[in-house]
Order: C-alpha cells, then sequence, then structure tokens
C-alpha cells in the first residue's frame, strides 16, 4: 500500500484554481473548475470566489478544505489531487 504524499500548503490563484506544494517539494496549479461545475455539494464554491478563495490545508496535510453555506465541510484529498495535477501537467506538455 503506497502512503499518502501529504501536503504542505494551498493557496486559491483564480476562482476554482489552487496552487499546492506537497511534502516531497512536488508543486502544482490544479485547475477544479471542472469539477465544482457540477453537483450541488459544490455549489457554495461555484457561486462565491470568496469562499472559494478560504481554501485551508487539512490537519497533517492529508487534504484541503472549505465550509459551505451550510457549515458542511467540502474536502479533497491530496492523493486525488495529486493524480489530478499530474494529469493536468501531462495534458499541458502534450500540447506545447
Amino acid at each position: 500500500m503506497n502512503e499518502i504524499i501529504r501536503m504542505k500548503s494551498v493557496e486559491p490563484v483564480l476562482h476554482g484554481v489552487v496552487k499546492i506544494v506537497w511534502l516531497d517539494g512536488y508543486e502544482a496549479i490544479v485547475d477544479l473548475r471542472p469539477v465544482i461545475a457540477s453537483g450541488g455539494i459544490f455549489e457554495s464554491l461555484r457561486d462565491s470566489p470568496e469562499r472559494f478563495n478560504s481554501v485551508k490545508l487539512a490537519d497533517f496535510g492529508h487534504a484541503i478544505t472549505w465550509i459551505d453555506s451550510h457549515d458542511d465541510e467540502i474536502d479533497f484529498g491530496s492523493d486525488q489531487l495529486r493524480r489530478r495535477a499530474e494529469r493536468q501537467a501531462e495534458i499541458l506538455r502534450l500540447a506545447s
């Protein structure tokens, strides 16, 4: 079983996009707009740039989180974000 690579930091870049640094030194810009564009759970992130910009790193760096308009937590796990980051980087590399 692979150990989850924890994150060191997260910051919003623009509405729907974050910059993440993992503890192993990997850095990436991760576009979450396709994900938050669908599904009711993401409505408060989709409709409020201010709420999206309130992104935080969860304890121990295993996830990034937001609190939605109903005081529920929305989160994305480190491993899922890393796979998304690597896939997006590969797409950009191939398109260049």
